[in-house]
């Protein structure tokens, strides 16, 4: 089994073409194909901030839902959306405010399948994924050795928003705290949530979300390669999105 892990999407389509294309996938229809028959597996928050969040959507459920030739864990901003469509009083900010304009502007025909193809590929996902051929689990902001294998409340919260400690920074950001530098197990962790500048792998984890949607980078992660290939944004800098680690 081989899989390509794609990081944090956020709408980025065109770079998202682009990362596949380098990947060696053979585009069919609104699919991709790898000839090798590799898997790739979306780390969450494939909707929101950027400019094609709907293409996104669109894609994923065709690979994952019809074709069955992909994989997809949900992220924060998923939950959200999803929340928004079970029709919830969502607040519309932080990114979902460009995703709910864009579905605002479809025909109420339109609008209905691109809800049914979220909310099926929403609801069909697993909290996370675990590969053990290739002793990896795959989780939107990551996850603690000793919450490997639960799905409660606690897991949900953790797997969709990282280590947090219910405190902000100056600027509102919530302030998390370093899980990674504290796991000593020997799987693979696979994640995003946390935009950084470049893929950052401490112990047996591997941070992907190169915040693409921030106007670095699209990231992959192969296994059993061990190896990373990324694609440019062509989303403007935005610097102080970016978190930095000791």
């Amino acid at each position: 089994m081989k899989i390509d892990v794609i990081g944090d999407v956020h709408g980025c389509i065109e770079e998202l073409h682009n990362l596949f294309d380098k990947l060696g996938y053979k585009q069919i229809h609104q699919s991709y194909i790898h000839p090798d028959g590799r898997i790739p597996i979306f780390v969450g928050d494939i909707t929101d901030r950027g400019p094609g969040s709907l293409s996104v959507i669109k894609i994923v459920y065709e690979m994952v839902v019809i074709h069955k030739k992909a994989k997809y864990v949900p992220g924060n901003h998923c939950n959200k959306l999803y929340r928004f469509f079970l029709g919830n009083n969502v607040i519309l900010r932080y990114g979902l405010e460009t995703t709910v304009a864009e579905y605002e502007s479809l025909s109420k025909k339109e609008q209905k399948e691109i809800k049914d193809m979220f909310m099926t590929l929403y609801e069909q996902a697993p909290l996370y994924l675990q590969i053990p051929e290739l002793n990896a689990i795959i989780a939107h902001a990551g996850i603690r050795e000793d919450l490997i294998g639960r799905t409660d409340k606690k897991v949900q919260t953790f797997v969709l928003y990282g280590d947090i400690s219910g405190q902000f920074d100056a600027n509102g950001k919530p302030i998390r705290r370093d899980w990674a530098k504290h796991y000593h197990g020997n799987q693979w962790i696979i994640y995003g949530h946390t935009p950084v500048k470049e893929p950052r792998m401490v112990n047996k984890t591997m941070n992907i979300d190169t915040g693409c949607v921030f106007g670095n980078a699209l990231t992959a992660f192969r296994l059993p390669e061990e190896t990373i290939v990324s694609v440019p944004s062509k989303q403007p800098l935005i610097e102080e999105k970016f978190s930095y680690f000791n």
